[in-house]
């Protein structure tokens, strides 16, 4: 399989995504996150946008949302997050196992994804995901195996000031089993609230950590002196 073919045709879907301004809905809005949604053109659901202001550089938001020791530190919806093939400094697929939501409604999924981090022009990034087969992953009795059609998040300089970012997140996960399409689109808008927040909080806190770490590094240096 190409999986560097399937990243980069991933990615470009995802540019189409964060430019496509027609037919869109608001499904909600909570502490400045809104989250529109579409019907997808890929599955039987829909394709939700998650967008709201970061404050971070477009740089470190997205080399933080990318780094796959950090995932499940702060996003909350994810019980396991495994890179179990590295492609290169940019590609590698992921072998994840979620949480059960909607109150116990949906249990818990799995999912194997190619995850690629494109740079474009303006510093604008673009993680993608995308579900693909993997040789040595196929499905359990343990887990319904679900699947991510194109999804991912578009990291931007904020126009007004450059240190923030606009994050852009797009997902279109297919759950498969059999819960019905209503629970999961009346689950889905707050659970994907609390992903954007949870990133949010996440950066903070990576932050705010590794500001300490610097003065302790540097503490310990001049005491060496």
């Amino acid at each position: 399989m190409d999986y560097k073919t399937i990243a980069q045709r991933t990615a470009e879907e995802l540019l189409a995504y964060s430019q496509d301004i027609s037919g869109w809905q608001v499904v909600k809005i909570s502490k400045k996150v809104t989250v529109s949604s579409k019907t997808s053109r890929l599955f039987l659901g829909n394709l939700y946008r998650i967008e709201g202001i970061i404050p971070e550089s477009t740089a470190k938001l997205s080399d933080f949302l990318y780094q796959p020791e950090n995932r499940v530190t702060w996003d909350k919806s994810l019980k396991r997050y495994n890179v179990i093939h590295k492609i290169d400094s940019d590609t590698f697929v992921c072998h994840t196992i979620t949480h059960s939501f909607a109150m116990g409604s949906i249990s818990s999924r799995d999912f194997i994804d190619l995850v690629y981090i494109k740079h474009y022009e303006g510093n604008m990034d673009i993680i993608c995901t995308s579900s693909v087969d993997f040789p040595g992953y196929p499905p359990t009795s343990h887990y319904v195996r679900g699947y991510n059609h194109p999804s991912g998040c578009v990291c931007s300089p904020l126009k007004e000031n450059p240190a923030y970012s606009k994050l852009m997140v797009f997902v279109q996960t297919e759950m498969k089993g059999k819960v019905p399409l209503s629970i999961i689109e009346k689950s889905m808008p707050s659970n994907l609230v609390s992903f954007f927040l949870n990133a949010k909080d996440g950066i903070k806190a990576y932050r705010s950590l590794s500001a300490r770490e610097h003065l302790n590094g540097h503490s310990s240096a001049h005491k060496k002196k």
